[in-house]
């Protein structure tokens, strides 16, 4: 490869930093960046526009529902004050509320109040009809249902912005809500008693808040409200229908004593009636008027936001076609560079690495010369060709190398694991021998100690194979139960007589899946039995999950446990599956080699098989083990042995999902460390 060689200043049309200034580079970003900022606000009008239309519209659907709510709260309570002629309205009434509630069933927020206070309306409805509810707290619970949905009315957190007449449109439409309520509770509240024939206990003071709270709530809606909206409400409070309800509140006034009232429930109900359908019918025009505003600022911010992106449109013409020569003369040898650059990463490193790893001492091919067409763009582009040239046949001689040292040295270590692995296993074949001969107990029971060594180290030697990449599992044909193999993975450590086996609930696990979950609980265990005091016993638990439909398995000490930084770290680890074992075992610190294998087991187990570490309550470290459904085996038809009960399982899965909840939350921060 041949380069031009000079000693002047790169400056000029020839250098990528005379072409760069050329474009005017920042006044044009500058430029961007204003019209940009002026599209955004406006695109942010216009959400805040359309979000406001939308919740006008639910709040008017809400107080549709309150509003037959509301009637239905009269009419039971008239019921149950000995009016049975409310019984046909009544059903009627609870059709209309039951096609609203139909209708709510899709807005999340709204849906959560109705689950939550409206749960027992069927048992309300039933004990009213039977005559066996309460009046009070009859009233109360529907009181409570209207309270809570009026809270989560739109209208009422909606701030509608910088808007003055749309936020006091909102501000009326929540007062006049209030008003409306209270005259509704009102209308129930007498109905009973006017249905009764005289107040009882303190109804009389209820009575009067309930007025009190009407009266200031249309105070403050005037206050708020246009003078055709204050028109409205005045022409609704002056009917025929609310001089009656009103001469009929002054009745109830006159009986503050207790004394008997002479009052017509059925005349009273129908006057107040009207009454709450004419402030329900200014309700819905006040809404009509509020929606209209919204749809006005809507309007009024999407044509300027297509006036904004139209200038920025015409705008990003101008600065593309201003630009469009420069660029041109950039981006040809940029590309041909990239392209190279591209075919190195790609394909020559790669394939160099792979074809050394096949054959060690076959030697490096040395990098092709830059092709010419690379030296007739930009100064500096010639130079980043050159570069990149020998950039090249560094990284090749070094991934030559490192390459070679890898294999080797992964090949040595599974080479050693798997020669330690035949000899314990010829090793493990000679204690049985000797155990099925010897009849002495005390040289048994040192055999059987030397068997428990042995089962040991073949676990150790596996664990090496798997770290290298290169460990085929145990051969195993018959499924196991759960019990099995954590009775399995116990023998394999040390101290198995501080493990305590509390609840494994009955399962079956497939041949080829045991030796890997009894290896991987094993070093668990292994792990918590470390690091907690000799006199802690380490807690192995199980259970399905009946919600995800998944086994797990829990190994629990209460030891000194891992700071949050390494435990978060570990969990990324263990949640981390690359590409290439070797390069994980050489890059991996000698301290994270057992979660390693732990990691590299589970990997192995295949999808949906997790661990997660987090905190015992109490000091300690817990270690959960997630099996998928397909390495479970059917179960057998024959009686599973008793277990503990399945409360207190339920109880720890509980402490469990919190500490994985946790766990995952801190995954992304502890990879990326």
């Amino acid at each position: 490869m041949r380069v031009r060689k000079s000693s002047r200043p790169v400056i000029g049309w020839r250098s990528v930093r005379g072409r760069v200034a050329v474009v005017i580079a920042v006044p044009i970003c500058l430029l961007l960046g204003v019209a940009g900022y002026a599209v955004h606000e406006r695109a942010e009008a216009v959400g805040a526009a359309r979000t406001t239309r939308a919740e006008v519209g639910l709040s008017l659907r809400v107080q549709s529902l309150v509003h037959h709510l509301q009637r239905e709260r009269g009419l039971t309570n008239g019921l149950l004050g000995g009016e049975k002629e409310f019984r046909e309205p009544l059903a009627a009434v609870r059709g209309r509320v039951d096609a609203a509630l139909r209708e709510m069933r899709d807005e999340d927020a709204v849906n959560g109040v109705v689950q939550r206070r409206l749960k027992r309306l069927s048992q309300v409805r039933s004990a009213a009809d039977a005559g066996k509810a309460d009046p009070g707290a009859t009233l109360t619970f529907y009181t409570d249902a209207v309270e809570a949905l009026n809270a989560v009315d739109p209208a009422a957190r909606t701030t509608a912005g910088a808007d003055r007449q749309l936020r006091d449109g909102l501000a009326a439409l929540r007062e006049l809500a209030a008003a409306k309520e209270s005259v509704a509770l009102e209308r129930g509240f007498l109905n009973g008693v006017f249905a009764r024939g005289a107040f009882r206990g303190g109804e009389y003071l209820t009575f009067t808040e309930v007025r009190a709270t009407r009266v200031a709530a249309l105070a403050r809606f005037r206050q708020v409200a246009t003078d055709s909206q204050r028109a409205a409400l005045t022409k609704a409070l002056g009917t025929e229908s609310a001089e009656r309800a009103t001469s009929f509140e002054k009745r109830a006034e006159a009986a503050a004593d207790g004394s008997a009232l002479t009052a017509d429930a059925r005349t009273w109900w129908d006057a107040m009636t009207v009454l709450v359908d004419d402030l329900h019918g200014v309700q819905r025009s006040l809404g009509d008027d509020v929606r209209r505003r919204a749809d006005a600022l809507r309007n009024d911010a999407e044509a300027e936001l297509a006036t904004f992106l139209l200038a920025g449109a015409l705008l990003s013409a101008l600065i593309a076609g201003f630009a469009a020569f420069a660029a041109r003369s950039l981006t040809r040898p940029l590309g041909a560079l990239a392209e190279a650059a591209h075919h190195v990463a790609r394909h020559r490193l790669p394939e160099a690495v792979a074809r050394i790893q096949r054959s060690p001492r076959e030697p490096a091919e040395p990098p092709k010369d830059v092709p010419d067409d690379l030296l007739g763009g930009a100064e500096e582009i010639a130079r980043v060709a050159k570069s990149l040239h020998e950039v090249e046949r560094t990284a090749l001689h070094l991934a030559a190398e490192q390459a070679g040292l890898r294999r080797n040295t992964t090949e040595s270590l599974a080479n050693l694991g798997r020669r330690n692995q035949n000899l314990v296993r010829r090793q493990l074949g000679l204690i049985t021998r000797l155990e099925r001969q010897e009849l002495d107990p005390d040289a048994l029971a040192e055999l059987f100690e030397l068997d428990h060594l042995a089962t040991r180290m073949r676990r150790n030697a596996e664990s090496l194979l798997v770290l290298a990449g290169q460990n085929p599992p145990r051969p195993t044909t018959a499924p196991a139960s759960g019990l099995e193999v954590v009775q399995s993975a116990v023998a394999e450590v040390e101290q198995y007589r501080r493990v305590l086996i509390t609840t494994v609930e009955p399962v079956r696990v497939h041949g080829h899946a045991v030796s890997d979950v009894a290896h991987l609980l094993a070093e668990l265990i292994e792990n918590g039995l470390t690091f907690s005091p000799p006199t802690e016993a380490v807690e192995v638990h199980g259970w399905h999950d009946d919600a995800d439909g998944v086994y797990c398995f829990a190994v629990v000490d209460h030891g000194v446990g891992m700071p949050e930084p390494d435990r978060e770290q570990a969990n990324a680890r263990l949640a981390d599956h690359p590409g290439s074992d070797e390069d994980a075992f050489l890059a991996a610190p000698t301290r994270f080699l057992g979660l390693l294998v732990v990691g590299r087991l589970a990997h192995r187990l295949g999808a949906g098989t997790q661990v997660h570490l987090f905190d015992t309550p109490g000091g300690g470290l817990s270690a959960l083990v997630t099996l998928p459904k397909r390495l479970l085996a059917p179960a057998q038809d024959a009686a599973a042995p008793s277990l503990p009960a399945r409360p207190a399982v339920a109880a720890l899965l509980n402490g469990f999902r919190a500490g994985v909840a946790r766990a995952e939350a801190g995954t992304a921060q502890g990879a990326s460390s």
